[in-house]
């Protein structure tokens, strides 16, 4: 396995250049141990969607393949470790913090400083850069264009992470049109959820709007209705 003793130079400095959390985590772990395990990222470290703390490595320029190894308990499990040195680098970025600040700054010069999901208006460090269509689907192109990431706040981050991963596309067709017309990639313009026929609207009331959600909620609540079906039932008579 490599380790820190038999990698490139160039390579380990690339490690030592990362220092959001997550990535940071898992990299540490390889550079001493050469390899990490779904087990160990759960149990260790406290996260439980280990494909996405393999995700945010590979997306700081760095290849990561995946093997399988018996677990605690007996059972198979997925275990991680970097590829072979001449496949190591994904992408001589010197500099990958810079091009995501490039490509948040282009986001919200455009969009607007909010979640693309539930269009909630947030402080720049609340938001986080994903990829619209899954990495894990469609790699990542070369000319990475602005309009093929889109700005998250952490809890849509989490939701979309788990419905993609639990979604036929994401664990074995990996078409990238199919992820085009979903929800998670283009919540204005979808034709399914996950590849279930689902239609979905997420609404947020903020600062002074939330004078009407209480009155929604009041109206609701009047009719012996829950909120979202009030809601549609009001939609209907409009529609």
């Amino acid at each position: 396995m490599l380790t820190e003793e038999n990698l490139p130079e160039k390579f380990i400095e690339l490690c030592r250049s990362i220092s959001a959390k997550r990535p940071r985590t898992v990299i540490d772990h390889l550079l001493k141990h050469g390899q990490i395990t779904t087990e160990e990222l759960k149990e260790l470290y406290g996260y439980n969607h280990p494909p996405r703390a393999i995700r945010d490595v590979k997306e700081h320029g760095i290849a990561i393949e995946r093997t399988s190894v018996t677990g605690s308990r007996g059972r198979k499990i997925a275990a991680y470790q970097f590829s072979a040195p001449k496949t190591t680098l994904v992408r001589n970025f010197s500099g990958r913090t810079g091009l995501s600040k490039h490509i948040k700054d282009a986001l919200m010069a455009k969009h607007g400083c909010r979640c693309f999901i539930y269009l909630e208006e947030m402080p720049e460090a609340d938001l986080q850069i994903d990829h619209r269509v899954p990495f894990e689907v469609a790699g990542e192109s070369e000319a990475m264009a602005t309009e093929d990431f889109m700005l998250l706040s952490r809890s849509a981050n989490s939701a979309k992470s788990w419905s993609c991963q639990h979604c036929e596309n994401w664990k074995t067709l990996k078409q990238r049109q199919v992820c085009l017309s979903c929800y998670w990639a283009y919540p204005d313009h979808h034709t399914h959820v996950a590849m279930k026929q689902l239609r979905r609207v997420d609404l947020l009331w903020q600062g002074p709007d939330t004078e009407q959600y209480e009155k929604l909620k009041a109206d609701a609540a009047g009719a012996g209705m829950e909120i979202p079906d009030f809601v549609k039932d009001l939609l209907r008579r409009v529609l």
